[in-house]
């Protein structure tokens, strides 16, 4: 593998847009890429769980990743999602990905629940691509756990020199991880932010997620590194119950979608079927959430709470 500029901050999963029609809004993605450049992210995650890769055809794909370089344009560095069923369907997305111009590959597992499988797995991928990879350990979505030992073994040959440790508790494991790879792993958390001022304090060196709010990600974090450890504790509290409302299982991505349609990002609220939608209630509800944590829903970079 090559030698890259290590990645860390934070990095915000961007949900796909559509059209009313089902299609592709290229517009509303382009859009979203310059919302986090304005946000001060340090790059951007496509193609993930929440980027409903798994509805896409191969076709719209690649016009996600070409579309997302294109208008990066080096502002941001640029993730995409590497998730098959099997090995050769994973080498192919990341070997794509690297020839449209990403600039790291975040790889799922596949099954079955086997250590030795899963290692052969990840070296396969890695092995075909220059790009870092990034585990993703996201057992509430895959069905699969990748162990400890199997983390610090890939992080310590150089295999596999990031994770997105999204395992439950997730905080114990981002200790026993960093541990079992000598401090060779950079580890990004998930789970909607809603534990990242902890994975800071434990030694994460940033966050990957797709909280809809992402200043309040970027503020906290810049906080922290730069030694305000209580202006960090500080906007963590006031913007908690967010970050908890929002990740609802199930419904999570349709309230991001909807943040980003308020904020004059994304031209629809379309997720693909199978998918829950928002009911007046529920956008009622989450109005008032977002109100009792001081920021707003509209149009542009939102000003942080007091």
């Amino acid at each position: 593998m090559a030698t890259h500029a290590p990645l860390r901050g934070v990095n915000p999963i961007l949900p796909t847009p559509f059209l009313e029609d089902g299609a592709l809004d290229v517009p509303g993605l382009r859009r979203s890429i310059d919302l986090m450049v304005d946000v001060g992210a340090d790059g951007v995650a496509i193609l993930g769980f929440l980027g409903e890769a798994h509805k896409l055809s191969g076709a719209e794909r690649r016009e996600v990743v070409e579309a997302v370089v294109d208008q990066a344009a080096g502002r941001l560095s640029v993730w995409v999602g590497v998730r098959a069923l099997g090995t050769a369907g994973a080498v192919e997305q990341a070997r794509e990905a690297e020839a449209l111009g990403a600039d790291a590959v975040f790889v799922a597992p596949i099954a079955p629940q086997n250590d030795a499988a899963l290692e052969r797995h990840f070296r396969t991928v890695a092995d075909a691509t220059d790009l870092p990879l990034i585990l993703h350990d996201y057992p509430a979505s895959f069905g699969l756990t990748l162990s400890v030992d199997l983390i610090g073994r890939l992080a310590r040959d150089g295999v596999a020199p990031y994770i997105k440790l999204e395992d439950t508790p997730a905080l114990p494991k981002v200790s026993a991880v960093l541990e079992a790879s000598e401090g060779r792993i950079g580890v990004f958390g998930g789970l909607g932010g809603q534990f990242f001022l902890e994975e800071l304090q434990r030694g994460s060196v940033g966050i990957m997620t797709g909280f809809a709010f992402p200043e309040v990600l970027v503020a906290l974090y810049r906080r922290y590194t730069s030694g305000d450890a209580a202006g960090a504790e500080r906007l963590f509290h006031r913007t908690i119950d967010l970050m908890r409302y929002e990740f609802q299982p199930g419904i999570g991505l349709a309230f991001r979608k909807h943040v980003y349609r308020m904020r004059g990002t994304y031209a629809t609220e379309v997720c693909r079927p199978p998918a829950p939608t928002l009911s007046e209630v529920d956008r009622a509800e989450f109005a008032q959430v977002v109100d009792r944590c001081g920021l707003r829903l509209g149009p542009g970079p939102v000003d942080l709470p007091a």
